[in-house]
């Protein structure tokens, strides 16, 4: 599908220095909003203003207006849940019967069509399977009675958002993965190992399909699949495969517990897991973490940093960010972008908890909100200025809370790249980066269409170039 870049309802300034030109018709001013105009006034309407029939022609598309829902961003974080494969390669086995995959998504920001319900809501008439809840639905009570926040919660959380497909313990998707599970099987039975059938059976299921897949193994086979792809495999297929077995919710965790575990940390795997997460994610990894290494996961990752980088995860693992949900106060706005400036701007020494502060406890849409208020008051973007202010593993951390909010497929183009920039290829990090995007199918596309604009290259070719065999085609088949 096509790609509009900069995203809609970002600004030109996005930050990521684009270092081509912009497609042709964003060279145009971007129209700024005042807080509290409703979305589609033109630039400088007063609060209350009639949106205008049309958008004056030239202009970018209308900014989304304070306090209203996000538009879809598709990213892997806080972003709707990813939906499964609209239908299988012929290679690979059909889907099991009685299994209706949910209705994909309209292109990036656009409207649904006439007639559909919002995003995230069943269409008319549309009932959850019986016996259980909705195909990516917590469960009931997942959230407490009524679904209101914990006991105890801040009183600006608002309704919490739904974790990310993936993120509830022993959910799986319905129907029969019989079929699945036998090829699986017939793959790594006797003599050799079928590698191609492996990847063409893993690389097209979604999260709960690799769930149900996974659970029928067990059940049906009576063997473990994670354990006999492990004894079947080596090397980065290996890593890549068990990767998509585990899980979203499973692997972050075994992410976590790896860039903890031992000498030195790796910081950049900590920022992925951790960082610009949902509350309600942040919350299913923390569970997760306790039960699998019986240990508190605030505690080892604290003890783990250094004291600044150290108290910004503190803050982040409490989980306690402002939801969605929450309309943006305006003026708090504006408070927190003279705060940010006047914590470092012309200052001596940073004052680092302020920043980390403000960017761990605010939702996405009030970072976006954030970073368009201080580049209209300062001229610069939000991102040049922490690139400028901060350094090391603060900046990385730092940039990727406000990547995620602002543009989340380009943040993960930037990662990708950076795995096979220079002299050979960060392997791991490039698996664990491929793994993770291939889990939402639409973030997936809008990942290879940012990827495409920033550096004019095809990823799935850039992909190819850096990898080879088994690996290569593992890699290859996540990302289409």
């Amino acid at each position: 599908m096509s790609y509009q870049y900069p995203p809609p309802n970002q600004p030109p300034y996005g930050g990521y220095g684009h270092p081509q030109a912009p497609p042709q018709g964003y060279h145009q001013p971007y129209p700024q909003q005042p807080y509290g105009a409703p979305p589609g006034a033109p630039p400088g309407a007063p609060a209350g203003a009639p949106p205008p029939h049309a958008p004056p022609q030239g202009h970018y598309p209308p900014q989304q207006g304070y306090g209203q829902p996000p538009p879809p961003q598709g990213g892997y974080y806080g972003a709707p849940s990813p939906q499964p494969p609209a239908g299988y390669h012929t290679s690979s086995p059909q889907p099991p019967a009685g299994y209706h995959a949910p209705s994909s998504q309209p292109p990036y920001g656009q409207a649904p069509p006439h007639g559909q319900p919002p995003y995230g809501q069943p269409p008319q008439g549309h009932a959850p399977p019986p016996g259980g809840p909705g195909y990516g639905a917590p469960p009931p009570g997942a959230y407490g009675a009524h679904g209101a926040p914990p006991h105890g919660a801040p009183a600006m959380m608002g309704p919490p958002a739904m974790p990310s497909l993936g993120y509830v313990p022993g959910q799986k998707a319905p129907g029969d993965f019989r079929q699945q599970a036998d090829m699986l099987r017939k793959a790594m039975k006797g003599f050799g190992t079928d590698e191609k059938t492996l990847i063409a059976v893993l690389a097209t299921l979604d999260p709960l399909q690799m769930a149900a897949v996974r659970a029928t193994y067990t059940q049906h086979i009576g063997r473990d699949l994670y354990k006999d792809v492990k004894s079947e495999t080596g090397g980065y297929l290996e890593q890549g495969l068990l990767a998509v077995i585990e899980g979203p919710l499973n692997h972050d965790v075994i992410c976590v517990h790896e860039a903890i575990d031992g000498v030195g940390t790796k910081e950049w795997m900590l920022n992925e897991i951790l960082l610009g997460r949902s509350n309600a994610d942040l919350n299913a990894i923390k569970s997760a973490y306790e039960h699998k290494y019986r240990r508190n996961l605030t505690r080892e990752v604290e003890g783990d940093l250094s004291f600044k980088t150290a108290d910004l995860f503190k803050t982040v693992l409490r989980a306690d960010r402002r939801e969605e949900s929450v309309p943006i106060n305006p003026q708090s706005v504006e408070d927190e972008v003279r705060t940010i400036h006047g914590s470092t701007a012309g200052r001596m020494v940073n004052n680092v908890a302020e920043v980390s502060g403000i960017l761990a406890r605010s939702s996405d849409a009030e970072l976006r909100a954030i970073d368009q208020g201080f580049h209209r008051r300062y001229n610069v973007s939000l991102e040049k200025h922490l690139e400028k202010e901060f350094s090391g593993h603060m900046e990385d951390a730092f940039l990727h809370m406000l990547r995620t909010a602002t543009d989340p497929a380009m943040r993960d183009a930037i990662l990708l790249e950076e795995c096979m920039a220079g002299m050979g290829t960060k392997d791991e990090q490039l698996v664990v980066r491929v793994v993770r995007v291939h889990w939402n199918r639409d973030h997936k596309e809008r990942v290879k269409a940012a990827y495409r604009h920033r550096y004019g290259k095809n990823l799935i070719d850039r992909v190819r170039e850096e990898t080879s065999g088994d690996y290569q085609r593992l890699m290859v088949a996540l990302l289409e």
